[in-house]
């Protein structure tokens, strides 16, 4: 049975704590990838257990609509995941989200940017700010991307690339307000996505995150913070 609740103690900022570092109330997940272990959550892929599809631990405590968050997230280098928010259960995929994701990777070559999980794919790569209009192609995704983007604004990605600290630490925040998607690593702005595409963008949804189809890898996350915002 999952009990979702949160900690009942706010931080003065109005951050409260969703994972206890001890258990996953709270949570649902497939648990041969994901536990508790050293007080952080784990999603893992060994040689005995690789995946054939995406896998999510989710968290029951509610569907976020304006919000930030923050949390600290640790990779190994073939690893591969992500944040997902404002996200739907996809039907007929156990423990699988669509919807939108902060990106994660060990590589370095995606983590921060805007990924849409099972949707319009890629909405901001890292660096870019983004205006995402609805569909006025006949194939509105190429090359992993929504083709209806209008890029506003794109930094250097190489520089961005410097900040994030490789299998080590690192702090992931979200400011997610309104139709405005904000993804920042290590306190600097990594994707900024203002999404006007009103078919297929969402107000609010489910909170998860991702352990990825591939080779054996290893991600952990802790001191992982939500506020709500009215």
């Amino acid at each position: 049975m999952i009990t979702a609740t949160v900690s009942a103690q706010k931080k003065k900022d109005g951050f409260v704590s969703i994972f206890d570092g001890k258990t996953l109330n709270g949570w649902e997940c497939d648990t041969m990838y994901w536990c508790v272990e050293n007080g952080n959550l784990v999603g893992e892929i060994t040689p005995d257990k690789l995946l054939k599809s995406n896998t999510f631990i989710i968290w029951r405590g509610g569907e976020p609509a304006d919000f930030e968050l923050k949390l600290q997230f640790k990779i190994s280098k073939n690893g591969n995941s992500g944040v997902n928010y404002r996200s739907i259960s996809f039907e007929g995929v156990p423990f699988a989200l669509k919807g939108y994701q902060a990106d994660i990777d060990g590589m370095n070559r995606y983590t921060g940017q805007n990924y849409e999980e099972r949707g319009r794919t890629t909405l901001a790569y890292r660096g870019q700010t983004t205006q995402v209009n609805s569909a006025s192609d006949a194939e509105p995704i190429k090359n992993n991307a929504w083709v209806s983007t209008k890029v506003v604004k794109e930094l250097n990605r190489d520089s961005l690339q410097q900040v994030i600290k490789p299998e080590d630490w690192n702090e992931l925040h979200l400011v997610i307000k309104g139709n405005r998607l904000q993804h920042y690593v290590n306190g600097v702005l990594m994707s900024d996505v203002t999404d006007n595409d009103s078919t297929n963008r969402k107000a609010k949804g489910l909170l998860g995150m991702q352990v990825h189809v591939g080779p054996p890898m290893k991600v952990e996350y802790r001191n992982i913070q939500l506020k709500q915002i009215k």
